[in-house]
């Protein structure tokens, strides 16, 4: 196995830190929020220390305990129906040519490219008409729209580099179609799984608009929660629920992360068990 040299190895530790620097340090200010009891310019750091922010956002007074809980079942409900729309799509997109694919992928990418504000009235009618606004139910629901793009065409770039004959293989040696897709399409899909299914969720997670619009005010998830900290000036809760708001995305990235680095050998080992 060829080693990689000394600097370049150097290069890429010191990339790696430079990155979570980058990606940590807009984190900081947040944190002193929470933790100050006033921060005024220019002074570099508050002049006085409190949890006052964090006793008042995990008391029940103030909804934030139950907001996070809405956001994590909406997140998940939301990423567990993408991932069952998304691979069956990105399997059509990735391994087959037909008439029309291009307009097919303009279509997937339409409620991404639309702005935001004008898709969410349009579909405020629309759930309206059968029934789905002021309910959890219609906010996992509408959070597809943002969430099945991302599955799918992150689905259709890892089935495009996927060789069906493996499965044709399995099934001729007598595997079913669940061990077929257990021991052969699984491990060569994973990754590509795991990062579809990583921006869905985040992407739910951050839902503000789509969720104001179609949960009506009475479906509090923790953006919503958060934008009305903000809008009411109190920085040191915002700051606090700020935190509670990131900590999910990075908990999921860290669990996930190992799956996401280097070269996956994952249709190997698949095809060796």
């Amino acid at each position: 196995m060829e080693r990689s040299p000394p600097l370049l190895r150097s290069v890429r530790v010191l990339s790696g830190i430079l990155l979570i620097v980058w990606l940590v340090l807009p984190l900081v200010p947040l944190v002193v929020w929470s933790l100050a009891r006033g921060w005024r310019y220019p002074d570099l750091l508050p002049d006085a220390w409190t949890l006052r922010a964090w006793d008042y956002a995990l008391s029940a007074q103030s909804g934030v305990l139950p907001a996070l809980w809405t956001t994590l079942v909406v997140a998940v409900c939301a990423t567990a129906l993408a991932v069952l729309v998304g691979v069956p799509a990105g399997r059509a997109l990735g391994l087959h040519a037909f008439r029309g694919k291009a307009l097919v992928e303009i279509a997937i990418l339409a409620p991404v490219i639309v702005p935001g504000i004008a898709a969410s009235f349009g579909l405020h009618a629309v759930f309206l008409s059968l029934g789905l606004t002021n309910g959890i139910a219609g906010v996992i629901l509408v959070h597809l729209i943002p969430t099945v793009p991302y599955m799918t065409l992150v689905m259709a770039g890892g089935f495009a580099n996927f060789d069906p004959g493996f499965e044709a293989q399995a099934r001729s040696l007598g595997a079913s179609r669940w061990q077929t897709f257990r021991h052969v399409t699984l491990p060569a899909i994973r990754p590509g799984l795991i990062v579809g299914a990583l921006f869905a969720f985040l992407v739910s997670w951050s839902q503000y608009l789509l969720t104001l619009v179609i949960g009506g005010g009475r479906v509090v998830t923790l953006p919503i929660l958060l934008f009305n900290f903000a809008s009411a000036g109190r920085n040191d809760l915002t700051g606090a629920i700020a935190v509670l708001y990131v900590l999910p995305g990075v908990v999921v990235l860290i669990l996930t992360a190992r799956h996401l680095s280097g070269r996956s050998a994952a249709l190997v080992a698949g095809l060796g068990r």
